[in-house]
C-alpha cells in the first residue's frame, strides 16, 4: 500500500523516536522535488511558450495548490505529511503519553491546520522572498533612483539586512537539529514545535489500521443519491491526491537525480563533458584573386579595391564591402568572397556612419 510506504524502518529498542537521519531525509525529500519539477516545466515552456508559458509563469502558485491538496490528504488520513509518511513516520500532539492515538484518527484540528500552513505556506513565502531579493539586487545594479531617495535607502537597507536574517533563520534550524542529536530537544525542526506536534515512528497497530481503512474506503458502497455524489467527490479528490502521491513515490528518485544533474555544482562537470570543440579558423580561398590579399586600408573594399560606397557587412563573416560588390558576388556564388562561408542575400547588412 502506497500510503503506508514500502520502506519501513526497523524500530530499535530505544523507542519510537526517529533518528536524525530519518528526520532530515524526509525534509530533503520535498525540497528536491520542487526544483526538479520546476526544470521539467521550464523545458516544456521553452519548447512551446504559447501552450505552457502560463504554467511556468504561475509555477509557484500551481505547485503550492498541489502541495496543499497532497499534504491535506496525508494529514487527514495518516497524521503525517507526504514525506513523513514515505519514511513511515507520523505526527502526534505534544504532551501525548505512552498511549498514542492511531494515525488513522488524524490530528486535533488546531495541530492539523497549524501543520498544514507551516508545511505549505512557509516554504512558499520563503521562496517568494528569495526571488524578491534576487530581483532587487539586479535592480540595484541598474537603478535609476537618485541616491538620496527614500525608496533607494529602504531597499538597500533591506538587501544589507537580508543575509543576516537568512543566516539567523538557518542557524535556528541548525541549533534545533544539534539539540535533537544530543537529546536535548524533542523536535529536529522549529516548524514542528510551532505546530505543537512531534514525530514518532508508525507502530504495527498504525499500519494495520491504515490498511484496514484503505480497504474499507475502496470497498464501501452507498445507496442514496446524495451519499453517492458526496462519495464520488471524496473519491475524486482522494484519487487526485493518491495519484499525485503514487506518482511522487515512483518518481521521487528520478526527480532527485534531475535535481542533482542540474545543480550548480554539477554544471561545470556537465559543461566539460559536453563542451563543443573550438571551431577552425576561417578558410581562405587562395584560388580566388579577390581574396588573395586584403587591402591595408580599412576603408577599401576587398573586391573592387576602391574606397567603399554604401558599406555593407556580411553577417556570416564580418567583412565589409561595397553594397554593389557584395550583392553581385553573393548572388552569383552564395558565399563570402574572403572566407568562403556559405552566405545568402539576407546576410547583407548595410552600415551607416555619421559621415554618410
Amino acid at each position: 500500500m502506497a500510503e503506508v510506504g514500502a520502506h519501513l524502518t526497523a524500530t530499535p529498542a530505544g523507542g519510537d523516536r526517529p533518528s536524525v537521519f530519518e528526520a532530515v531525509a524526509q525534509d530533503s525529500l520535498m525540497a528536491a522535488v520542487k526544483p526538479a519539477l520546476q526544470h521539467l516545466v521550464k523545458v516544456l515552456a521553452e519548447s512551446n511558450p504559447a501552450r505552457y508559458g502560463f504554467v511556468w509563469h504561475w509555477f509557484d502558485e500551481i505547485y503550492v495548490l498541489l502541495d496543499l491538496l497532497l499534504q491535506q490528504h496525508y494529514l487527514a488520513r495518516c497524521s503525517a505529511s507526504f514525506s513523513e509518511n514515505f519514511y513511515s513516520l507520523k505526527r502526534i500532539p505534544m504532551g501525548d503519553g505512552k498511549q498514542q492515538s492511531l494515525a488513522t484518527l488524524g490530528l486535533p484540528k488546531r495541530q492539523h491546520w497549524k501543520s498544514l500552513l507551516l508545511l505549505v505556506l512557509v516554504p512558499y513565502l520563503k521562496g517568494k522572498l528569495e526571488k524578491l531579493v534576487s530581483s532587487l539586487r539586479e535592480e540595484d545594479e541598474y537603478s535609476i533612483h537618485p541616491p538620496s531617495s527614500s525608496w533607494k535607502r529602504f531597499y538597500r537597507a533591506f538587501l544589507a539586512a537580508y543575509p543576516y536574517v537568512n543566516m539567523t533563520w538557518e542557524g535556528w534550524f541548525l541549533i534545533q537539529q544539534l539539540g535533537y542529536i544530543l537529546g536535548k530537544a524533542e523536535h529536529h525542526s522549529p516548524m514542528l514545535k510551532l505546530a505543537g506536534v512531534r514525530l514518532v515512528r508508525l507502530t504495527a497497530e498504525d499500519i494495520q489500521a491504515l490498511q484496514k481503512k484503505w480497504a474499507e474506503t475502496t470497498s464501501s458502497e452507498t445507496h442514496s443519491f446524495t451519499s453517492r455524489v458526496q462519495s464520488a467527490l471524496r473519491r475524486a479528490l482522494g484519487g487526485i491526491a493518491f495519484s499525485l502521491s503514487t506518482g511522487l513515490s515512483v518518481s521521487v528518485f528520478f526527480l532527485q537525480f534531475l535535481d542533482w544533474w542540474y545543480s550548480s555544482e554539477n554544471q561545470e562537470t556537465i559543461k566539460s563533458l559536453t563542451a563543443l570543440p573550438t571551431p577552425p579558423p576561417p578558410v581562405h580561398l587562395e584560388h580566388e584573386p579577390s581574396s588573395a590579399l586584403l587591402p591595408s586600408l580599412k576603408t577599401v573594399c576587398p573586391l573592387c579595391r576602391k574606397v567603399r560606397v554604401n558599406a555593407t557587412a556580411l553577417a556570416t563573416s564580418g567583412f565589409v564591402f561595397c553594397y554593389r560588390c557584395a550583392y553581385g558576388y553573393v548572388k552569383a556564388h552564395q558565399r563570402c568572397p574572403v572566407t568562403g562561408y556559405a552566405t545568402e542575400l539576407q546576410h547583407l547588412v548595410k552600415l551607416y556612419s555619421p559621415e554618410s
